[in-house]
């Protein structure tokens, strides 16, 4: 099968370029062309991919590689029936630990350049789909202990960012922060004790509420040819990247059964 590459090229210019940015159309399992944009910030050493599902939902990608953290925030429109007062639009977070092997790096990001932008790109390899219990209800307030950029991207998310205690100890040990100063962040939602929101009659009663996001195509690696240099040595040198398709479900514990009204569809 041949399939639609984003080449590397070198920068010939005297100064590092600090953001870069793709645009991508993706065709998702139902046909549709989802327009994707990725963009890079070497100086902050961050990542964003964004895209607008065809239900108008928006979802962001922010990688934080410093703090090895990852964000995924998803903008949800609500059923119109709900009144005025309870169809606005909810933003959810989920913040998790990134490893840095999943994404290309924000310095490879800003080596990219595309050829032929108007084309439909399709991912070389499936990932296994992610699950994740999110058991943590994250307090935006505090959360600039672990990375500056969680309460920039979730600012509109106050009640509805969500994280795992099996990350924050992963952090604790990978960061070098201590673990309590980290649980500080969030408090315990316990997941276990809710039944599912699709069960639960009362619009306004907790429930454990189950969220999904594809990400059709993105940048999940770095691709390397050989060939020889001027004195006729083989060696190895970075030609193109490798392309992705992931999966992931989030359960959560929703405050109210109308803030998850997507699970009874």
């Amino acid at each position: 099968m041949l399939f639609n590459h984003v080449y590397f090229v070198v920068l010939l210019v005297s100064l590092p370029v600090t953001v870069s940015q793709l645009v991508v159309n993706v065709k998702n399992k139902g046909g549709d062309v989802i327009k994707e944009v990725i963009s890079g910030n070497t100086t902050s050493d961050v990542v964003e991919l964004q895209f607008q599902n065809t239900d108008g939902t928006l979802i962001n990608q922010f990688i934080d590689f410093k703090s090895e953290v990852q964000i995924f925030r998803a903008f949800v429109l609500r059923e119109e029936e709900l009144g005025f007062t309870r169809n606005k639009p909810i933003t959810l977070c989920f913040v998790s630990r990134f490893n840095k092997n999943e994404f290309i790096s924000s310095d490879a990001m800003s080596k990219l350049r595309q050829k032929n932008p108007t084309t439909i790109r399709s991912p070389e390899e499936e990932k296994v789909p992610e699950m994740h219990i999110m058991d943590l209800q994250m307090d935006l307030r505090k959360t600039s202990v672990l990375s500056p950029y969680i309460h920039k991207v979730c600012h509109n998310a106050n009640l509805t960012t969500y994280t795992k205690e099996s990350d924050i100890r992963i952090w604790s040990q990978a960061l070098g922060q201590d673990f309590n100063v980290l649980m500080s962040t969030s408090k315990q939602t316990h997941p276990g004790k809710f039944s599912n929101c699709k069960d639960t009659a009362n619009l306004t009663s907790p429930c454990l509420c189950h969220y999904h996001i594809c990400v059709g195509w993105y940048p999940c690696g770095l691709k390397y040819c050989r060939g020889k240099d001027s004195a006729g040595r083989y060696v190895s040198y970075r030609c193109g990247i490798k392309t992705c398709h992931r999966f992931i479900s989030y359960d959560f514990v929703a405050d109210k059964k109308y803030n998850c009204l997507w699970d009874d569809v």
